[in-house]
């Protein structure tokens, strides 16, 4: 059964954690004993009907608060798909978590409260789902029936976003008329709303095609592990393990591996039940070579004619996580793939401004600043063009010094 990654989006309050909650109920996927455990939670809060938010919002601060403050990730399933959830925040200052579960998604829904329409926090996000090329986005349109489920209020809300999505890359912009609280739209179509003509979030979900998003030309494996069991049953077995990035391998593919450029071919591609005969992304295999290579983790096995350019000077887009300002010449450790490498930032070419849109000089970052950087690295990466591959296109951005996760990056050399 196919699997579908989806992350929320939006400003705080807008209901995000109450769509999950009520597209978790209505498809029966929650067990009777939590429903009752939220149900008792929802009656200690003073509240007159179940959160369904608490669903979701598992941490205390969260329901004390009544916020999404870290990613919670929920898994459900229908008889058409299955689908992982990223619940992400709507502050400001949790745009790093949003970042996090937007990285790896397959489709976003955003969420844009039909009374306000878009805000600052809902523009930076739509920005980001565009600049994390996120290939899908549905706009869910909430909180309808504070509107009286008005047509004028969600066609006003739907030619805003729409507007502003025209100045960035959405290859499919979807919107749905919906309010969490009560369920319209959200997984049976809605009586209240019988001008629109459309699908519920759960039927574009369950239908939106997401095969062709993944790169099948470019073969990319990055190898994560060396496999050497060492047994008797398994005295001479060598493989290298990892998570295919792009392309197919076969048995009999005459490969390369990069950065040392010694080329094989695949004896055999081996998974979790035995001899494979093909693997693509995003499936985690063991690739057997023909030849005895010297091959280690943050090796990149690729064809010969058709190989990612290394590159040591890497124009990036970056979204800065810490809350430390950096400036340029400041060490740092990058991490591409299994390849982690020494880098210093050269130079900050310009700052986005998320609600305009617009380039701005800057002599430094802070926590949340989206920007244009130039980096050094010691050894050469083996990286794409991130709208052409988001595994090889994309890197983070560690402190040495306290190991923190300080920024993620997406590659683009065609630009560099």
């Amino acid at each position: 059964m196919e699997l579908l990654t989806f992350v929320t989006a939006g400003s705080v309050d807008d209901g995000k954690s109450t769509l999950i909650g009520r597209l978790l109920h209505d498809t029966g996927s929650i067990p009777d004993d939590q429903i009752e455990a939220v149900a008792r939670s929802s009656e200690r809060m003073g509240l007159d009907e179940t959160n369904l938010a608490l669903l979701t919002d598992g941490l205390r601060a969260e329901r004390e608060q009544g916020i999404t403050i870290d990613v919670a990730h929920r898994y459900f399933a229908t008889p058409r798909r299955k689908f992982i959830i990223a619940d992400a925040p709507g502050h400001e200052q949790y745009t790093r978590n949003m970042v996090c579960g937007a990285s790896v998604s397959d489709l976003g829904l955003l969420l844009v409260d039909a009374r306000t329409g878009l805000t600052e926090q809902t523009r930076r996000h739509a920005f980001l789902l565009s600049l994390l090329g996120v290939p899908h986005l549905l706009v869910a349109v909430n909180k309808m029936d504070l509107v009286c489920h008005s047509r004028a209020a969600f066609e006003r809300v739907s030619a805003e976003v729409s507007d502003f999505m025209t100045r960035m890359r959405v290859p499919d912009l979807t919107f749905v008329p919906i309010s969490a609280l009560n369920g319209d739209n959200v997984v049976r179509p809605s009586e209240r709303m019988d001008w629109y003509g459309g699908g519920t979030v759960l039927h574009h979900l369950e239908t939106v095609h997401i095969r062709s998003d993944r790169n099948l030309v470019d073969a990319r494996f990055p190898v994560q592990y060396v496999l050497r069991p060492r047994s008797d049953e398994y005295h001479d077995y060598r493989a290298y393990a990892g998570q295919v990035a792009g392309g197919v391998f076969r048995p009999g593919d005459e490969v390369m591996v990069m950065p040392s450029g010694m080329t094989s071919t695949v004896a055999s591609v081996d998974g979790p039940d035995g001899p494979l005969d093909r693997a693509f992304a995003p499936m985690s295999v063991a690739l057997r070579l023909a030849d005895d290579l010297d091959v280690s983790r943050g090796d990149l096995i690729c064809r010969p004619g058709n190989r990612p350019e290394p590159l040591q000077d890497i124009d990036a887009m970056i979204c800065w996580m810490d809350g430390t300002r950096v400036a340029p010449r400041a060490r740092l450790q990058l991490k591409h793939t299994g390849r982690d490498v020494r880098a210093q930032l050269r130079e900050i070419v310009y700052r986005v401004d998320v609600n305009t849109l617009h380039r701005a000089e800057a002599g430094s970052l802070g926590a949340n600043d989206i920007a244009r950087v130039r980096l050094r690295t010691a050894q050469p990466i083996m990286c794409d063009d991130y709208t052409r591959n988001r595994t090889t296109g994309s890197f983070i951005l560690i402190d040495p010094n306290t190991k923190r996760t300080v920024a993620g990056g997406m590659v683009n050399p065609s630009r560099r």
